[in-house]
């Protein structure tokens, strides 16, 4: 009897301490980008990964461009994401585009201050239709070149 107390306390313990990847609020993940220097001509393209329990990302993602030598070169922008079915426990990769000097994409305006290659980051969250808002996660260190 004293065996299987402390066996089913283990257990409890065990299955209580682990977490499931699924949440309510939306959990966003920076993966990758394709190039960290980009020159005119050029698209970035940041590839993000999501997981949500109720799969309803269908409401907005949020970008920030943060210049880290030159303040005119920043920006914030709210995207609606596009509709997708809505599945239970969704998981999946969002890919981020901007074109520098490329039509078809969102552009990348050159950089603001004379004379500087802009070095910036960029910001990135979601939100779901119920305004659940996921971390903000961060690229690494980007370059564009005048």
């Amino acid at each position: 009897m004293r065996n299987t107390i402390l066996i089913a306390v283990i257990s409890l313990a065990i299955i209580s301490c682990t977490k499931n990847k699924f949440e309510t609020t939306p959990k966003l993940k920076y993966e990758s980008v394709n190039t960290t220097q980009l020159s005119s001509g050029q698209i970035i393209q940041f590839k993000l990964s999501y997981t949500d329990a109720e799969g309803d990302l269908q409401d907005s993602i949020y970008v920030e461009k943060y210049g880290i030598n030159c303040e005119l070169s920043r920006f914030k922008a709210y995207y609606l994401m596009p509709e997708f079915p809505v599945v239970k426990n969704s998981e999946g990769d969002i890919i981020v585009s901007y074109g520098y000097g490329v039509s078809n994409y969102p552009l990348i305006q050159s950089p603001q201050c004379s004379g500087k290659n802009d070095t910036c980051y960029f910001l990135f969250m979601i939100q779901d239709k119920a305004k659940h808002k996921s971390d903000t996660v961060a690229s690494e260190t980007i370059i564009i070149y005048q």
